[in-house]
């Protein structure tokens, strides 16, 4: 698997079906692994948050999450295999833990909707072991009891849906003491999978416009979303 750098940050060129592997391998392995879904937000924090850099560089595998990142990577002389959608890859991964028996945790996004989120994967995938569900907290303050909770439900994969930097910063400072064998950052991730947020229809994923649709859908994140021509902005200065 190759990693290229996008304006500094780590990518790593995989496809949904080779992730999911990786993660099954990891899982196997027992040794902690971080993912990190790495999107051009990611990308522009990055650029001017030391931290959040550091722990997207150590990560143990960084998704290419956006298509914008595909885009770059191209513009960039590199050739990633496709995006890699947080919400497609949940689902590829709860189709093949419910085969395998691994141990889910839901851990962020509002009250009730990691529970949400774990009902509608529990119903298309029979035999989900949904290991545990919280909403918990971000805050440092906080990460004693909730790793606790974590490691008592004796976790396989755990999907943390605080936002970045938030869950990535989460992750690194306490998966080793949350037993975790797999620690995922997903975003927004349980808000579309419990059917509490739309996803764009799929014409506007493959054409790079998921943006807008959430845009439209949610019209207060027009200041995140002047990453994005920043973003573009810098890659083709970086390409030049």
């Amino acid at each position: 698997m190759n990693r290229v750098l996008i304006l500094g940050v780590p990518v790593d060129a995989i496809s949904e079906a080779g992730a999911v592997e990786w993660v099954a391998d990891a899982i196997r392995a027992g040794q902690p692994r971080q993912v990190a879904t790495v999107n051009p937000e990611f990308i522009m924090r990055a650029r001017h948050d030391g931290r959040f850099l550091n722990v997207l560089s150590a990560a143990d595998l960084c998704i290419p999450d956006g298509y914008g990142v595909v885009w770059a990577a191209r513009r960039l002389g590199h050739r990633l295999p496709s995006r890699v959608a947080g919400v497609d890859l949940i689902r590829s991964l709860a189709a093949r833990g419910a085969r395998e028996g691994w141990r889910f945790f839901f851990l962020g996004a509002g009250p009730g909707v990691a529970e949400s989120a774990a009902a509608a994967l529990e119903k298309g995938n029979p035999g989900l072991v949904v290991a545990g569900c919280l909403a918990g907290s971000p805050d440092p303050a906080q990460d004693t009891v909730t790793a606790a909770a974590v490691r008592s439900a004796r976790t396989d994969l755990l999907l943390v849906a605080y936002g970045a930097p938030g869950q990535d910063l989460w992750i690194a400072r306490n998966l080793h003491q949350s037993g975790a064998r797999v620690a995922i950052g997903v975003g927004g991730a349980f808000d579309f999978i419990s059917g509490g947020a739309r996803r764009a229809p799929r014409w506007m994923r493959e054409r790079g416009l998921e943006w807008l649709h959430r845009l439209v859908q949610e019209p207060w994140r027009w200041r995140r979303m002047l990453a994005l021509p920043r973003f573009a902005l810098a890659v083709l200065r970086q390409a030049r």
